[in-house]
């Protein structure tokens, strides 16, 4: 796995743990429909991540989560995406930012706060 680590370039699509990390304000989105179970003091629910960037990411779902909500959640980010040859399990650690209504779907937003590489 510490291999694996060495070859990311993962400034541009996560963050880096949040005591090392300085705010960001612009970081590019990439456009990925992948499936999450999002976990909260509330439960489980299964989500569809809409975009993901080194920031957070923006989830389409069918429950709505409250403003500032811890959840955790796992990505398996796609080896296309990161240019590696293989997909990278990621778990992340983030917090609802705002949460609104899009046709018959809730779109929420949250942060990626902290994140832990799993084992493939």
């Amino acid at each position: 796995m510490h291999a694996l680590k060495s070859e990311l370039s993962l400034h541009s699509v996560l963050p880096e743990p949040a005591a090392a990390r300085q705010e960001v304000r612009c970081a590019v989105r990439f456009p990925l429909a992948l499936p999450v179970v999002l976990s909260s003091g509330e439960g489980e629910f299964a989500a569809l991540t809409r975009n993901v960037s080194a920031s957070g990411v923006v989830f389409t779902l069918d429950h709505a989560l409250q403003v500032r909500q811890e959840i955790h959640f796992s990505l398996r980010m796609p080896g296309t995406v990161l240019g590696t040859p293989h997909d990278v399990l990621v778990h992340c650690l983030g917090r609802v930012v705002r949460c609104s209504m899009s046709q018959n779907q809730y779109l929420a937003a949250a942060t990626i706060d902290e994140y832990q590489f799993g084992e493939q």
